[in-house]
């Protein structure tokens, strides 16, 4: 199979789908692997590497695309291709593969596209999280990332250190950081404000993950949850305005002590649920400092502002978008190991084609053969239409 990897184009977007190190395992399999010039540039590989891996460089984007058969990707395509003149989804082949993000709610053009050229579209956001698909969990991958980077937000920002020193000159206490959710995101943060020296506390209304929490070093914060506060698929479930404002009470009472919020409390294909009112952060130390997660999904914060760090009642509030971009190696090199897996379980041979009796293969299939595959984007997209 032709497969093409391009130069991401999204501004802000510095990853790669597939790095040098896993060109060898495409070829291996007799793929031929075509790589747009400056593709890993912003990931720091270099076309040579490429080169040296097995990879063709191709120089201009409609070359890169003619009779590619898989199309492997970080974003979603982009409304108009900057070079091309065109939206990018026009360049694709009729009939391709696609295999990236695809935000598909948020990106009807992109859906009608693919169904005009008959684009089989798998969207990494819908892998199942089941255990075998984990090799294949780009958003636990990516959560990783940004759970870390998070923290690193937070010390930048905050006005005090972070551990406990004993000095000539006295003892300084440690930074208290209060992690909003444990889910994967939440748990990196937890470790890795931990091996900076805070106390950490931790927030999550599934009690499952308590002793996940406890054996981080971190304290959870309780609070009487119903049972069905999960989906079967492991993310969770939307709750009522009375259990938020539950949630808010036993957060409510931790914030005048702590010295950083990581908020990371999301639901997938909703908006997040707002944790903390501005109320709840006027009750904050002055200088403390929130770390808003998930701003690209409407805030954890009610006065986040996403891809903004606003100062508000003294506390700064960063809202980050795309975290996981400001990494941009290590988070190519897990995106790279994800989505080759996942294109391996796809296309186990040079000649087969998808076995959608498979599960990770048929939940993450959004587009195939001219029509929407996934029902719940099916039914969701026709009320949108006039």
């Amino acid at each position: 199979m032709r497969i093409a990897i391009p130069r991401e184009v999204v501004a802000g977007e510095t990853r790669v789908a597939i790095i040098p190190q896993m060109i060898p395992t495409l070829t291996r399999d007799k793929h031929e692997v075509f790589v747009e010039t400056g593709a890993g540039l912003g990931a720091s590989f270099s076309d040579e590497e490429y080169r040296e891996a097995g990879a063709t460089i191709i120089s201009h984007p409609q070359a890169l695309y003619e009779g590619a058969q898989v199309i492997l990707k970080v974003q979603p395509p982009a409304s108009m291709h900057p070079s091309a003149n065109c939206p990018e989804a026009d360049l694709f082949p009729l009939g391709a593969s696609y295999v990236g993000f695809l935000a598909p709610l948020d990106r009807p053009d992109v859906i009608r596209a693919f169904l005009a050229r008959k684009i089989s579209g798998f969207s990494v956001e819908y892998i199942p999280r089941i255990t075998r698909a984990q090799s294949m969990d780009v958003l636990s991958s990516m959560s990783t990332v940004t759970g870390y980077k998070a923290v690193l937000l937070a010390a930048d920002h905050m006005r005090k250190m972070i551990p406990l020193l004993m000095t000539a000159a006295g003892t300084v206490p440690p930074a208290t950081v209060l992690i909003l959710g444990a889910g994967v995101a939440g748990l990196q943060a937890i470790a890795t404000a931990k091996r900076l020296g805070a106390k950490v506390e931790a927030f999550d209304p599934r009690p499952a993950v308590k002793e996940q929490v406890k054996s981080l070093g971190a304290s959870f914060v309780e609070m009487e949850v119903p049972d069905d506060v999960e989906t079967a698929g492991g993310y969770a479930k939307e709750q009522s305005e009375e259990f938020l404002k539950k949630e808010r009470e036993a957060i409510e009472g931790r914030l005048p002590k702590v010295d950083a919020v990581i908020s990371t409390a999301q639901i997938f294909g909703k908006r997040a649920p707002v944790l903390i009112t501005d109320a709840m952060v006027r009750r904050m130390r002055p200088g403390s400092v929130i770390v808003d997660l998930a701003a690209e999904q409407g805030g954890n914060c009610e006065l986040t502002k996403a891809g903004e760090t606003v100062e508000r009642h003294g506390v700064f509030i960063i809202g980050p978008v795309n975290l996981a971009a400001s990494l941009p190696v290590d988070a190519s090199r897990m995106y790279s190991k994800n989505i080759t897996t996942l294109f391996r379980l796809l296309f186990p041979k040079v000649d087969s084609s998808p076995d959608f009796t498979d599960e990770v293969i048929a939940k993450s299939c959004i587009t195939h053969g001219g029509d929407i595959v996934n029902d719940h984007i099916k039914s969701v997209l026709s009320k949108e239409q006039p």
